[in-house]
């Protein structure tokens, strides 16, 4: 049996979330054309007959400017130490640049693995053009990749389990995530909240799971700004009655979802908050 940790890192938007869910066959992680979705550690588990990967996505990497974007930088590259591989992953839509270039300085670079994604929506001289600007970091190994497409996975796949050293299974085989059903059901009143509210809400709203007696879950929306709360109710409740019928699609028949919205003045700049709410 060969077994090991595989961190993903880089910067926002550039797929390791999609990535991540491809690779495990299963929606791990939440994704969102948003910057900065994910905010937390995930872990998504891959096993075979004689393999067990367990795969940490992670948040974007970025110019922190409030506590929340400080904390997830450090649970980012915290995530990079005693793992058996590491891969930065890069856009094939953009150009390489300074932000990729920053990830990079932050990592071994002779043992990263580079991954450049999205490869199904530009041309191949694009991609060779990526891997020639990424040839710079003299990385161990470099894959082109598509999340959307599966493009690319097997071989990447195959290699990593190469790297692997012998050991257990960590987690039980049929495992995918290694999320508590609670923080699950939050994360996904959040993705949806991302998909149904405007620009200027993702980085103000945080969602929790405060009751669970099954069938009922009961899930509090935190924003910053009084202001910020009827955006995110909508018109006679609209944009929650949206976001409820999209988890619930989600979720297992029966289960029954009750979201509240609360106003927590400025809580992203307030280190307290933001270890307060699991970040």
């Amino acid at each position: 049996m060969r077994s090991g940790f595989v961190t993903l890192v880089g910067r926002p938007n550039v797929g390791k979330s999609t990535l991540v869910n491809a690779i495990c066959g299963s929606k791990v992680s939440i994704v969102s054309d948003k910057p900065q979705t994910t905010r937390t550690r995930v872990r998504g588990v891959l096993t075979t007959a004689d393999t067990q990967l367990v795969f940490v996505d992670t948040p974007g990497l970025h110019k922190p400017v409030t506590a929340l974007g400080q904390r997830v930088n450090a649970t980012a590259l915290d995530s990079v130490t005693d793992v058996d591989a590491v891969c930065l992953v890069i856009d094939a839509t953009q150009p390489f640049g300074r932000g990729d270039q920053w990830v990079a300085d932050h990592l071994d670079l002779p043992s990263t693995i580079v991954i450049v994604n999205k490869v199904d929506v530009v041309r191949k001289d694009t991609v060779v053009a990526q891997l020639a600007a990424a040839g710079s970091l003299n990385a161990a190994d470099y894959f082109a990749v598509s999340a959307r497409t599966g493009e690319g996975i097997p071989e990447l796949l195959a290699h990593l389990v190469e790297l692997m050293p012998e050991g257990p299974m960590y987690f039980p085989e049929g495992t995918v995530s290694d999320q508590p059903d609670e923080a699950r059901v939050a994360e996904l009143v959040r993705e949806q909240l991302l998909a149904v509210t405007h620009d200027e809400l993702p980085y103000s709203i945080a969602t929790r799971v405060t009751e669970w007696e099954w069938p009922r879950i009961r899930c509090e929306i935190i924003v910053e700004r009084e202001s910020q709360k009827g955006m995110v109710i909508g018109k006679h409740g609209s944009v929650l009655k949206e976001v409820g019928t999209r988890v619930r699609a989600q979720l297992p028949e029966g289960a029954y979802l009750e979201l509240f919205v609360r106003v927590d003045k400025d809580w992203q700049r307030r280190p307290d908050r933001v270890e307060r709410l699991g970040y």
